[in-house]
């Protein structure tokens, strides 16, 4: 009997999907006692959430991690092209054997109990974590923090919160109050935490959430600084002071984003060689990432393509940053989004930036934009915009205007791994 391939069954376990949601980690602590608890059989974690910068800030830590010589697992999402960028085991993508047994395992315990997708496969994660050595787990929050399926690491060696803004307000809330009590639920009893720059009204929810549990706080602006002087990063705490190269990763806000992975590698012991590597090794695709290679590039010899998967109000207002900090030229969007994101609250800071918008759907994705919502959003920001049949057509047009154009995809990470994948 044919073995099945790691994407049939993840298609198996789609089918395993509640009828009625709730947001809960009961069916994900089932599974786990199953299992055998392999969340309680694993490397140190640092556990880390936040709205916009998780990923980056992650990618950071890994690199400065990495560069010490420690054998680092990372559990990100989602993924852009393949699955697998989800799970690394000890510095490498998980191979397909490997995943394959690891959700064998967790659809044979399950049988035919509901359990969600992310949940199903998060657990898988664990199983593949507790099986290979590795000094540290650096373990990304999918959704909020309190309920999320990461959240049953009972003791991580330290927490990270980068910063908080809106995103997700049908799960998390309405305020920002409420959605930084979700992220504020990872804080762990007397487990540090390194807190990224935060607005008055997050930053007042984790304090007190902190103070509750003796939760030691490593906060920007308090405990620890960060900021550019004539092209250096600048870092300082209370151990001293770092002058280092600026990140690798581009736009103004991965400033902050080194400085957090900087104020945890610091915490954790690791020493300038480590902090350097943190910032000038990272990689981290569809972030401001500059498309050179492949046949979108190669149909606009002209054009400077860049790729972002920023979808959030607070994603928009970066990317508006970054872009203006950049030589000055004719800048146009393509832009897909998801149908639950706020596509005019995302434009509005990018608004005074570019000279027109094209909106394109996302193939093959469920809850995709409509682009004639698109198109009304960028409307209702004084953006001019047109609906396109693909990415393709869409930079087609755009270079038959403006050879020299910038153009910046952007709205959405599914986008982000459609268009890397199709650029080869």
């Amino acid at each position: 009997m044919t073995r099945p391939d790691s994407a049939a069954l993840r298609a198996r376990m789609m089918t395993l999907h509640p009828a009625e949601m709730d947001l809960s980690l009961d069916r994900v602590h089932r599974l786990l006692t199953t299992l055998g608890n392999p969340e309680r059989n694993l490397p140190p974690v640092v556990h880390i959430a936040g709205t916009n910068g998780k990923g980056s800030t992650l990618a950071m830590l890994r690199a400065g991690l990495e560069a010490a010589d420690q054998r680092v697992h990372a559990y990100t999402s989602p993924n852009l092209v393949r699955f697998n960028e989800r799970i690394r085991l000890a510095g490498a993508e998980i191979d397909e054997p490997t995943l394959v047994d690891v959700l064998s395992d967790t659809l044979n315990a399950n049988g035919a109990a509901e359990i969600t997708y992310f949940e199903a496969t998060t657990i898988a994660a664990f199983l593949a974590f507790s099986r290979v050595p590795a000094d540290t787990l650096l373990l990304e929050v999918g959704l909020g923090g309190r309920l999320d399926v990461t959240n049953v690491i009972e003791a991580p060696q330290l927490t990270v919160i980068t910063p908080v803004s809106y995103d997700h307000q049908d799960f998390l809330g309405d305020t920002l109050a409420q959605i930084a009590a979700e992220k504020a639920g990872i804080l762990k009893r007397g487990v540090p935490c390194v807190l990224g720059p935060q607005e008055d009204e997050a930053l007042e929810v984790i304090e007190q959430h902190a103070a509750r549990l003796g939760v030691p706080l490593l906060a920007h602006g308090q405990h620890w600084h960060v900021w550019e002087e004539r092209g250096r990063l600048v870092f300082q705490d209370e151990t001293g002071l770092l002058d280092l190269p600026m990140p690798v990763l581009r736009g103004p806000h991965q400033i902050m984003n080194a400085g957090t992975a900087l104020a945890a590698l610091r915490h954790l012991g690791h020493d300038e060689p480590a902090c350097a590597a943190a910032i000038t090794r990272a990689e981290w695709p569809a972030r401001m990432q500059r498309l050179r290679t492949g046949p979108l590039v190669a149909a606009a010899p002209g054009v400077e393509l860049w790729l972002d998967g920023g979808h959030n109000i607070a994603a928009g207002a970066a990317l508006a940053e970054t872009l203006r900090a950049m030589p000055a030229r004719p800048t146009h969007l393509i832009c897909g989004m998801l149908d639950n994101k706020d596509c005019a609250g995302f434009l509005a800071a990018l608004a005074p930036l570019v000279r027109g918008l094209q909106a394109v759907g996302i193939p093959d994705t469920a809850h995709a934009a409509r682009p004639e919502d698109i198109v009304c959003a960028a409307e209702a920001n004084d953006i001019p915009a047109e609906t396109a049949p693909s990415v393709a057509e869409a930079l087609a047009r755009i270079i038959a205007a403006q050879p020299d154009a910038r153009v910046l995809i952007c709205g959405s990470l599914y986008l982000a791994g459609h268009v890397l994948t199709e650029n080869g």
